[in-house]
C-alpha cells in the first residue's frame, strides 16, 4: 500500500474477485494511516521494516512523517505522528511534541478517538521529555468526556462536532483508544483512576460482544447500550479490539482471552455469512476484506436507530434489521488495519507476558 510515486502510504486498497483472480488499486492518500503503520512496524525486526516502508529506514520514515506533521492541522494525525517518533526515541521528538501543543485546543470540543491519541503519545514520551503539564490535561480532558453513569465514552468531548440528533451515538473506535490510553498512562505513571475507568468501558464492551465474537459498531454514550451493531470491521476482530484488552490486560487490569479469542473465530467464517462464503482473510494478496455490512442505501438502519433511540432510550426498529440483513461486503483494505496488527501482537509495555499471551491467542485461534 506504499505509493512509490509520492513516497507516502494510500488511504485504501481497492479490490475486486473474479473467480480465482484478485484485482487492486490504490487511492488517496493518508499521514493518518502512516503513522498508525509507522507504529506497527517499529516493532518488527529492524531489517524487515523498511521492506514494509518503501525502502526507508524506521528512524528516516518518521523523519519524513514529522515533517509533513507540520503542514497538517488535524490533531489526530498530529497526535500519531508524535507517538510514532516517541515510540522509536527519535531525534525529532521534542518538535514533533511542541507541534502537538500547538495543535491541541485544550478545553475546546474534540473527538475523543483523538484525544485519546494525545494521551497515549504523551505516555510514551513521558520518559524522554517533560510532557508533564500538557499530560495532565489531556488526560482530564479524556476522563470529564464520560458522562456520569455511563460506562463508556462519546463521541465527542463537547458539543458542536457533531449534529445534536447524533450527539449521543458513540462508535468502537470511541471505547477501544480510550482504554488502550489509559491502560498505558497507568502503566507509564501509576494511575489507578485511568486504570479504573479503562477497566470499566473494557468489562462493558466485552459484556456486549456478539454471539459470534463480533464487536459492535454504535452505541448509546448515554446508557452504554448498543444503537446498532453493524458493519463489523475486519480490523477491530483483528487488531483494534484485541490491541486495546492486551495493552489493559498487561497493564493490571484483568483478563480479556476469551472475547478476544471470539472475536479472531470471527474471522475464520462469519456467521453473517453462513461461515463458509468469501473468506475475509486473503492471504496470498495480504488483503482482508475490510467489514461485512448490511448492504441498506444511505446507512438508513443506522440512522432510523439514532432516531429512535434519540427520542427514547433503547427504542430500535427490529423489523428494518430483518429487511436489511447483514450480508454485504467492503471490498477494501486500508494500511491502518496492518499497523494495527503488528502493534497488538507485537507491541509490549515492557512485559514478557504480552507477547506469550498474544502467541498463545493467535495459535488457538488458527487451530479452532
Amino acid at each position: 500500500m506504499y505509493r512509490a510515486d509520492s513516497d507516502e502510504f494510500a488511504f485504501t486498497r481497492i479490490f475486486t474477485t473474479t473467480g480465482d483472480r484478485v484485482d487492486t488499486r490504490l487511492s488517496g492518500a493518508s499521514l493518518r494511516y502512516a503513522a498508525i503503520a509507522a507504529l506497527g512496524v517499529s516493532w518488527l525486526p529492524a531489517d524487515s521494516q523498511p521492506a514494509l516502508l518503501g525502502g526507508h529506514r524506521i528512524d528516516d520514515f518518521v523523519t519524513l512523517l514529522v515533517e509533513r506533521q507540520a503542514a497538517s492541522r488535524n490533531l489526530g494525525d498530529i497526535a500519531l505522528v508524535a507517538w510514532s517518533a516517541a515510540q522509536i526515541g527519535h531525534p525529532l521528538l521534542n518538535d514533533a511534541l511542541r507541534r502537538l501543543r500547538e495543535a491541541d485546543r485544550g478545553t475546546a470540543p474534540e473527538y475523543v478517538v483523538e484525544c485519546a491519541w494525545v494521551v497515549s503519545a504523551l505516555a510514551t514520551a513521558r520518559a524522554q521529555a517533560d510532557v508533564e503539564e500538557h499530560l495532565a490535561q489531556a488526560r482530564q480532558r479524556l476522563l470529564d468526556s464520560v458522562l456520569p453513569g455511563s460506562p463508556l465514552f462519546p463521541h465527542t468531548t463537547g458539543p458542536g462536532l457533531v449534529k445534536s440528533y447524533r450527539d449521543h451515538v458513540a462508535c468502537f473506535a470511541d471505547q477501544v483508544y480510550p482504554v488502550q490510553a489509559l491502560a498505558r498512562l497507568h502503566h507509564s505513571g501509576d494511575d489507578p483512576t485511568a486504570l479504573a475507568v479503562a477497566r470499566t468501558t473494557a468489562e462493558q464492551i466485552c459484556r456486549l460482544q456478539g454471539p459470534e465474537g463480533q464487536w459492535w459498531w454504535h452505541y448509546d454514550a448515554r446508557t452504554g447500550e448498543i444503537i446498532e451493531g453493524y458493519p463489523v470491521y475486519t480490523v477491530h476482530q483483528h487488531a483494534m479490539g484485541p490491541m486495546a484488552l492486551l495493552d489493559l490486560a498487561e497493564a493490571g487490569g484483568g483478563d480479556y482471552a476469551k472475547p478476544i479469542r471470539r472475536g479472531l473465530r470471527w474471522l475464520l467464517g462469519p456467521a453473517e455469512l453462513g461461515g463458509a462464503a468469501e473468506p475475509m482473510l486473503l492471504d496470498d494478496e495480504g488483503l482482508t476484506v475490510r467489514k461485512v455490512f448490511r448492504g441498506d442505501p444511505r446507512k438508513i438502519v443506522r440512522g432510523l436507530h439514532t432516531l429512535t433511540t434519540r427520542v427514547r432510550r433503547g427504542l430500535r426498529l427490529p423489523l428494518v434489521n430483518r429487511v436489511f440483513r447483514p450480508t454485504s461486503l467492503d471490498r477494501e483494505c486500508r494500511p491502518y488495519e496492518f499497523g494495527w496488527l503488528y502493534f497488538a501482537w507485537l507491541a509490549t509495555l515492557d512485559s514478557p507476558q504480552r507477547s506469550e499471551a498474544a502467541g498463545r491467542l493467535a495459535s488457538e485461534a488458527k487451530g479452532r
